[in-house]
C-alpha cells in the first residue's frame, strides 16, 4: 500500500461484510455496523475501480453493474472475508472462556469487534494495530458517527514493513507481556514477503505467553504457480497489482508447521478451501463457496 494513503483492501473488506450482512440469507459474519464505518467517498473509489474491471470475480463471464448495489455484489464474492472472520471470532469465544485477557488485531482496518461485541469488551483489551494512515482514516470515521471509544480499546499505528511489533505493543501502558493473549492477523500475510511474515510472527512470540494463540490467514504456494493457479486468483493477483497492494507471497501447507516451528509457534489447526467449504458454505444457495488457495491457520505459541 501506499505509504500515505489508507489500504484499499481494507475498506474493501468492509464493504464485503457490509453487503453479506444486509443482504445475504443465511449470514455467515454478520457486521452488522460495517456499513456505518465506510467513508461514502471510500465507497466511490471502490464503485470506480470495479466497474472498470467488470470480470474481478469471473473471468469469462462480463458483469455489468448498473448501481452501487450490483457494483458491490461482483466485489463481494470475495467470501474469504466472511469464513476467517466467523473462524476467529469462533475461536476466540471459546479462548476467553479458557482465560485469554488480551484481543490483538494486526491488520485492523475498519474492524468493528470493539463496538459490535460489547458483551466481549468487559473482559478483554483489545487492541487495534494498522498502518497509520489506515487507522487515521478510521479514527476519523469515529469521530464523524460519534461514536464513543470503549475503554479497553486501544489503537496501535504501525507500519509492518519498517516498525517492529513487539516494540509497537510494549509502548502500550495497556498490554501486558505476561498474559496469555489472542492474535488475528487477517488479509494481510499475502501482501508481505515471507521474511515480513516470519518477522512478524516471530515478534508475536517475542512478547505473548507460552498458550496464546495466533490466527492468520494465507493463500497456499499453487497460487503463485501459472498451471496451478486458479482464473479467479490470477485476476485477483492483477487487480490488487493494479491497484498498488501486490500479492506477493504464500505458503506450503505440508511444510508451514516446520516452517514456524523455529519461530516458537505451533500449528493447531490449517483449514484448507475444503475444510472452509464444508464448515461454512455447504449447501449455501446464493453461489457463495469457499476461496480457492485460502487456507485458515490457528498457532499456539510454545
Amino acid at each position: 500500500m501506499k505509504e500515505d494513503k489508507a489500504s484499499l483492501s481494507a475498506i474493501m473488506t468492509a464493504c464485503i461484510r457490509a453487503h453479506h450482512s444486509m443482504y445475504d440469507t443465511p449470514k455467515i459474519f454478520d457486521d452488522f455496523l460495517a456499513y456505518n464505518l465506510i467513508p461514502q467517498e471510500a465507497l466511490l473509489s471502490i464503485k470506480q475501480h470495479f466497474s472498470k474491471d467488470k470480470q474481478f470475480n469471473d473471468p469469462e463471464h462480463t458483469v455489468t453493474p448498473s448501481d452501487q448495489t450490483i457494483t458491490l455484489s461482483s466485489v463481494t464474492k470475495s467470501t474469504s472475508v466472511l469464513s476467517r472472520a466467523r473462524y476467529t471470532e469462533d475461536v476466540l469465544e471459546e479462548a476467553v472462556i479458557q482465560g485469554v485477557k488480551q484481543y490483538v488485531i494486526l491488520g485492523a482496518g475498519l474492524d468493528t469487534f470493539a463496538f459490535r461485541r460489547p458483551e466481549m469488551m468487559d473482559c478483554l483489551e483489545v487492541f487495534e494495530v494498522d498502518h497509520p494512515a489506515t487507522q487515521n482514516l478510521k479514527l476519523h470515521r469515529l469521530a464523524e458517527l460519534g461514536w464513543e471509544h470503549p475503554a479497553h480499546l486501544h489503537f496501535i499505528p504501525v507500519d509492518f514493513t519498517k516498525e517492529n511489533l513487539a516494540t509497537a505493543l510494549i509502548r502500550s501502558p495497556y498490554y501486558d507481556p505476561s498474559v496469555k493473549s489472542f492474535f488475528s492477523w487477517l488479509g494481510v500475510t499475502m501482501y508481505l514477503t515471507r521474511e515480513e511474515v516470519f518477522s512478524t510472527l516471530r515478534s508475536i512470540t517475542d512478547i505473548a505467553p507460552e498458550g496464546s494463540a495466533v490466527i492468520f490467514d494465507y493463500f497456499d504456494s499453487d497460487a503463485f504457480i501459472p498451471e496451478k493457479s486458479s482464473p479467479i486468483m490470477k485476476k485477483k493477483q492483477e487487480i490488487f497489482q493494479k491497484l498498488g497492494e501486490k500479492i506477493i507471497t504464500g505458503f506450503n501447507p505440508l511444510t508451514l508447521d516446520e516452517d514456524i516451528t523455529s519461530l516458537g509457534l505451533s500449528l493447531h489447526e490449517d483449514l484448507s478451501p475444503e475444510d472452509i467449504e464444508k464448515h461454512y458454505f455447504q449447501g449455501r444457495k446464493d453461489g457463495h463457496h469457499a476461496p480457492e488457495h485460502g487456507h485458515i491457520a490457528w498457532t499456539i505459541v510454545k
